[in-house]
């Protein structure tokens, strides 16, 4: 038998975690609650040792079955308990005891327990009862390095005669005793379900308005433990501490002094811990995150954050309404962490803390998601949308787009929030999410943004080309141009790849492929335009004479407008839907018509071109074949932009039910 199964960490409770943060005032009711169920288990220990000595020395058929007991006093999870004595033997005066260890390490962190409440009573310890529990806890550690119990070991720890040397069992008694008076002494009062001990008179509307705030939300919880408060006052300082669920490092200290609100926050999770941050700071409170830290007792001394936060305020009124808020955001993140994972895998993480947010913001919360479903309830919509819109292994912000999965998402959360408030069944639930997601599959415009975003590289490099030909020639001006539109040429490629890769996967992307495979033959000959013009003005090349370059410029500002009409016609037809106003319906025509009039208007001014080229550089052979290239080049954007606004017009015609 090893002493380090007694070193190990004695049992964890929520008191730990209050005393980590340095307010023991809280502690002593606690710390009573917690001693005296030690006491039931310790008593459980003995009698159960002293039946399987009974056993041990004189067999009986059958053994005494502790289930029962095992039950009520909460040790199903104690593995050594099952069948415990089981092979137990006597050799001599010693009784050997497979497991006897655990039972050792068990007494000894439960008389921890126990006695801590008269042992370590800030400034009022029980010397008497200290030097008894150090005396046991060392000798008990003694026996963990002992083979087996001797008969004189076993009666030092179970007898109860007063008249012989002192017990492991008379300390319990002891010890008991001394609790039982400490809780007459703790004179405990109720205030809207708040324990409370030790307050001013002066205190109770304070804890009030700290029980409205949470009493405000606690419905959102859906029974899930927590929010249990306790308050008293130390000094000139009332205490409150809420329980917010059963995480050992998940604590909440708040403290109020006259014109001062602070509170102590500690929690495991960084992205829960900043979320409770920025709600304390939109409530007007300063807030400072301290070094990450461990303890030794807490969560087997895993790092916890620590944050501090603190309102001053002149008007008493300021205050308590501050804490009454403060109180009322404490729900939120219970089983938060929880939450934030079950949102992971259909949006990024920064957006389900966005959407998180956002539920806390509205009163909503997420508790009610959970248990409605969470994450199930998404998956089995997305298998009950009709069609091909989903495949194994298809997130939903990939097929919604991202905003449109965002809204989604809060609309379903906020549906499971008022249906299990209303105690409707939670099938209503499931049947909301798969209406809603029906109805973003018919409103999607991921597609859309995929397009608008290829066309907006489409404009940038078309106004490039403009600017390019109204600025005076300049080499060095001239390669910068073409490095920009080298790289937003090769990000409206990426934009096609997306694409393709989608349409491998998803049929409905294919007619989308077509009309962005046609946007970027428009990104590619305009970005050769602008190298093309760049090539025109090196000093090797006559210089452009201004009625060519004035001539190009006219074709390339047609060029632009015609850009600029398919970019309103991406957008028109992002909105078109069966039920589209007619006016909205003549407009995107109005833009598709004209460009088809610019292609028409881009012919006439590229043979203006090509005409003055002929009359202004027909001596300079290499300018005119440059130049030539180059007016060509422009010209055929056009020549693109319409087979795409004709691709653009059939999506949006059979989106309509429409024969194009």
């Amino acid at each position: 038998m090893k002493s380090h199964h007694i070193r190990e960490g004695w049992h964890m409770e929520k008191t730990a975690a209050v005393e980590a943060l340095g307010q023991e005032s809280l502690l002593l009711p606690a710390w009573i609650k917690a001693a005296l169920a030690a006491n039931d288990r310790l008593k459980f220990y003995l009698s159960l040792m002293q039946s399987v000595a009974q056993q041990a020395t004189h067999p009986q058929p059958g053994q005494v079955d502790w289930k029962a007991e095992i039950g009520r006093l909460g040790l199903q999870e104690q593995a050594w308990l099952a069948g415990f004595g089981r092979g137990a033997y006597r050799a001599d005066d010693v009784l050997f005891v497979p497991r006897v260890d655990e039972w050792i390490a068990a007494l000894s962190r439960d008389l921890h327990v126990m006695a801590r409440p008269a042992c370590e009573r800030g400034s009022h310890p029980d010397a008497a009862l200290t030097a008894r529990r150090d005396a046991w806890l060392a000798r008990l550690e003694q026996l963990q390095d002992e083979e087996g119990l001797s008969d004189d070991a076993l009666a030092e720890i179970t007898h109860g005669d007063h008249h012989r040397s002192d017990s492991l069992h008379l300390l319990v008694m002891d010890l008991h005793k001394a609790i039982n008076a400490m809780a007459a002494e703790v004179a405990t009062e109720d205030i809207m379900g708040a324990h409370v001990w030790q307050i001013a008179p002066g205190d109770r509307e304070w804890v009030e308005a700290f029980q409205r705030g949470i009493h405000a939300t606690a419905p959102l919880k859906f029974g899930h433990p927590g929010l249990d408060t306790a308050v008293t006052r130390d000094g000139d300082r009332l205490l409150v501490q809420n329980d917010i669920g059963t995480n050992d490092a998940h604590v909440l200290v708040l403290q109020w002094s006259p014109g001062e609100l602070s509170l102590t926050y500690s929690d495991l999770h960084v992205a829960r811990f900043e979320f409770f941050g920025r709600m304390l700071q939109s409530l007007g409170f300063d807030w400072e995150a301290m070094p990450v830290q461990t303890h030794g007792s807490l969560n087997a001394g895993k790092p916890y954050q620590v944050g501090h936060a603190w309102l001053r305020s002149r008007h008493e009124s300021r205050l308590r309404e501050a804490l009454e808020m403060a109180a009322s955001r404490i729900v939120f993140v219970i089983d938060w962490n929880r939450a934030r994972k079950r949102l992971q895998p259909f949006v990024r993480k920064p957006v389900a803390v966005e959407i998180l947010e956002q539920l806390a913001r509205e009163n909503m919360g997420h508790m009610a998601w959970l248990l409605a479903g969470a994450d199930r309830l998404v998956f089995e919509a997305m298998q009950a949308v009709n069609g091909d819109a989903f495949r194994v292994g298809d997130r939903l912000d990939q097929v919604l787009g991202e905003a449109a999965a965002r809204d989604y998402l809060l609309a379903l959360m906020r549906s499971a929030s008022l249906t299990l408030r209303e105690q409707h069944p939670t099938a209503l639930v499931a049947d909301e999410a798969r209406m809603l997601l029906a109805r973003a599959m018919r409103k999607r415009t991921f597609e859309f943004d995929l397009l608008a975003e290829h066309a907006a590289f489409c404009h940038a490099l078309a106004e490039e080309l403009t600017q390019g030909l109204l600025a005076d020639a300049d080499p060095a001006a001239g390669q910068r141009r073409v490095q920009r539109a080298k790289t937003w040429e090769r990000q409206a490629d990426h934009l096609l790849t997306e694409a393709r890769q989608r349409a491998e996967r998803q049929a409905r992307w294919m007619p989308m492929l077509d009309l962005l495979d046609r946007m970027d033959d428009v990104a590619d000959v305009v970005e050769e335009s602008i190298f093309l013009l760049n090539l025109t003005e090196q000093p090797a090349v006559a210089t452009m004479p201004q009625l060519v370059r004035e001539s190009l410029s006219r074709l390339a500002e047609a060029t632009l407008a015609a850009v600029q009409d398919q970019i309103r016609a991406i957008e028109m037809a992002r909105h078109l839907h069966d039920n589209v106003a007619q006016v909205e319906g003549e407009e995107f025509l109005q833009a598709l018509w004209r460009i088809l009039r610019a292609e028409r208007v881009c012919d006439d001014l590229h043979r203006a071109a090509r005409t003055e080229i002929v009359r202004n550089l027909s001596a300079q052979a290499a300018a005119m074949q440059l130049t030539t290239e180059l007016a060509s080049t422009i010209e055929s954007a056009t020549d693109h932009l319409l087979g795409a606004a004709y691709s653009l017009r059939k999506i949006v015609f059979e989106k309509s039910g429409v024969q194009a």
